[in-house]
């Protein structure tokens, strides 16, 4: 299941071929035989079939899962052992990252420049957990009563449903397998139906670095797959990437029977830039938010705040910045702007652009498809936007940024927390105290200072409103996986109790 690389650009072409299931450690066709397309964004070509499971597909899965942790081949071994494994899975990673990373291009279409050392950056986020994975325990607590010793135990929670996104497929798989795999969990991944794939790669790898078979399992398919893995009554938990839409259905069919989740979802993220910003940096900072991963990002800082003395130099600067970049091949390390990663976001994409043409927005560069072969449009920059235009409102996902002017912090913070979203912000400024001030007026999950998207696994990432429920990454990440038992043992009270009839009885 291993794609080939192909640095050559006359060479390129997908791992043609078949996928099946991974369920108990074995690879199995779905149960109807039905099947979907793999697509190539770039080529806008099929290359290859993925099975396409049915809900008694997802069943089979869970219930591999289940036994697999009821018998504690993996929640049973010694944490030191579980984390040996997994420094044997990211020696394997990085071992395969070649692979894993074009296979992901083939995929979504995600420039090499970025896709490759996002998957080396998985090897580490690996070895972070399998090194929390010795640590992570409960704690002696002081009783509040006499004659007591208290303490708590950290616990795996049981099978965990994970849902996982077509921007970047292992990369955020990893924020959920990782720590599943690190609290002594087992886990069920419904990967996006545009990258399947990859994630099979990685599942493979799993079992090659020795974590027993059913305690990672891979069921691939669309929403009717998705809603099985859901809805399943032995899935204790569901850990999803994607749309607030869709998180916000899952939140509410888990709840009806107390599953947790962990929840990240998307972003309208505010670019603060005043007027005493280093301007340059401020614009490239904008264009890595916005344009990078051609828009396809939950932290995508699509709405920019500038403060009125430079509105318009900053607008002309990004625009012909903007207006100069390569799209190309996205295995080309030359390319700047790869293509959308399916024929749907391309046309939710130019759907926006025709919102913003009858809104009357002023587009100073971009807002078209690119004639050229995949699914490419042009780096868009609106400027002069009103806060209550549905396209500085909306998640677009795609390289399409609104610029808003402001006069003044009290007015940046009020623009900048208008939205019901609150994944991320970024504030540019040579001044530290109105930074330090910012950072604690504005209401996102994560927050930079001249700088931005710049992530790593040692600081938890997740939003606030409609961005999500709970953080991922960081020592947070494990809690989310764990259950928390508080233990009493009593040290020989006598235990004493009163009748109905107010008569004392003596210990039981």
């Amino acid at each position: 299941m291993r794609a080939t690389p192909k640095s050559g650009l006359g060479l390129r072409s997908a791992p043609a071929g078949s996928f099946d299931l991974l369920i108990g450690g074995k690879l199995q066709s779905a149960e109807q035989g039905a099947t979907f397309a793999a697509h190539d964004p770039y080529l806008e070509e099929d290359w290859g079939q993925i099975a396409k499971a049915s809900p008694a597909d997802v069943d089979r899965a869970v219930a591999s899962a289940r036994s697999a942790f009821e018998d504690g081949r993996w929640s049973g071994m010694l944490a030191a052992e579980r984390a040996r494994i997994m420094l044997r899975l990211a020696d394997l990673i990085e071992r395969d990252a070649e692979s894993l990373t074009t296979q992901q291009i083939f995929e979504n279409g995600k420039l090499i420049s970025e896709m490759r050392p996002g998957t080396l950056g998985l090897a580490g986020d690996c070895r972070f957990f399998a090194g929390l994975a010795e640590t992570h325990g409960g704690a002696t607590v002081q009783s509040a009563r006499p004659g007591f010793t208290t303490f708590t135990l950290k616990e795996p929670i049981g099978v965990v449903g994970a849902i996982t996104p077509w921007n970047t497929p292992l990369g955020l798989l990893g924020w959920k397998l990782f720590p599943a795999l690190a609290a002594g969990n087992t886990i069920v991944v419904k990967p996006s139906e545009v990258t399947p794939t990859s994630t099979l790669m990685l599942a493979a790898l799993c079992e090659e670095a020795g974590i027993p078979g059913g305690v990672v399992n891979v069921v691939t398919g669309g929403r009717e797959t998705g809603a099985a893995l859901v809805e399943h009554p032995d899935v204790s938990k569901i850990a999803f990437t994607g749309s607030t839409a869709t998180g916000q259905q899952i939140a509410s069919r888990a709840a009806l029977r107390s599953a947790r989740v962990t929840l990240e979802m998307g972003g309208k993220s505010p670019q603060v830039i005043f007027a005493d910003a280093d301007l340059d940096q401020a614009v490239n900072g904008v264009m890595a938010g916005i344009f990078a991963a051609t828009g396809q990002s939950c932290m995508a800082g699509s709405r920019v705040l500038v403060e009125e003395p430079v509105f318009d130099r900053f607008c002309e600067i990004l625009a012909a910045r903007g207006s100069a970049m390569i799209a190309g091949d996205p295995l080309d390390p030359a390319s700047q702007l790869g293509p959308l990663a399916s024929r749907a976001q391309l046309d939710k994409v130019l759907a926006y652009f025709e919102i913003a043409r009858a809104e009357g927005l002023d587009c100073v560069t971009g807002g078209h498809r690119l004639d050229r072969q995949g699914y490419f449009v042009a780096p868009t920059v609106y400027r002069d936007v009103p806060q209550g235009s549905r396209i500085a409102r909306e998640e677009i996902f795609g390289p399409v940024v609104v610029v808003m002017h402001f006069n003044g912090e009290d007015e940046a913070v009020r623009i900048a927390n208008d939205s019901r979203y609150g994944l991320a912000a970024g504030i540019w400024t040579e001044d530290l105290r109105r930074a330090h001030r910012l950072v604690h007026r504005i209401r996102a999950g994560t927050v930079w200072v001249n700088n931005y998207r710049i992530i790593g696994h040692t600081l938890p990432f997740g939003g606030y409103g409609a961005s999500g429920i709970g953080r991922e990454m960081g020592r947070d990440a494990l809690e989310a996986y764990s259950e928390t038992k508080s233990v009493w043992i009593d040290l020989g009270n006598r235990i004493e109790f009163r009748t109905g009839h107010g008569e004392e009885q003596g210990a039981v």
